[in-house]
């Protein structure tokens, strides 16, 4: 993956987000979502603080919150609140040197490319997330799916083991789709639906 791709999977996932996030029900921010225990609402805001710290963290900033305590802040408009944050990190990663190979991420030092794809995998399965609590019809998507993957392959059994930060991998059943194979291997699964929770 180039430094370009790297970015451009970026931008295509935080429009993902933007989508699903303005399609969310106002009824909807209590919905349970595939995040154990967690509200829409709540992995709203887990995703806005993760993207937050993904940007700062290039200026030597820190993130508002703890991602991992969403429940701490998400006041006013919430498209609004996120579009804000999602256009800094934009901004920040195409600011930044194509060649640039020690890019800080909340998971240490990356490569641009690597670090951009990384960003946006979380912003993209927790577009789907959302997308899925709410009853769209906005799925992830196969090219989403394929310039996330090669980063998914890299380092989520890493995290997995280390962090405990995604579930366990789930089978990739036959006929299941790009999307729906990053899905699984991500913990998720992929035909979720609110009866689940």
């Amino acid at each position: 993956m180039t430094e370009n791709q790297g970015v451009e999977v970026l931008l295509r996932s935080h429009a993902y987000l933007r989508e699903v996030v303005a399609a969310v029900p106002d009824t909807a921010w209590a919905a349970p979502t595939p995040c154990s225990e967690w509200t829409v609402r709540q992995v709203l805001n887990h995703a806005r603080i993760d993207q937050q710290a993904y940007g700062l963290l290039l200026k030597g900033g820190r993130p508002d919150s703890d991602p991992f305590h969403p429940e701490d802040a998400l006041d006013g408009d919430p498209l609004a609140g996120l579009d804000q944050v999602l256009t800094m990190v934009a901004d920040a990663y195409a600011g930044l040197p194509a060649d640039a190979e020690q890019v800080p991420t909340p998971l240490g030092p990356m490569p641009l490319a690597s670090a951009a794809a990384t960003a946006a995998m979380d912003a993209a399965v927790h577009a789907w997330d959302i997308a899925a609590a709410t009853g769209q019809n906005r799925p992830l998507g196969t090219d989403l799916a394929e310039g996330i993957r090669p980063v998914a392959d890299h380092l989520v059994d890493h995290l997995r083991d280390a962090f405990h930060v995604f579930a366990p991998a789930r089978e990739e059943k036959e006929g299941y789709d790009r999307a729906e194979k990053l899905l699984a291997f991500l913990g998720r699964d992929p035909h979720w639906t609110p009866a689940a929770s």
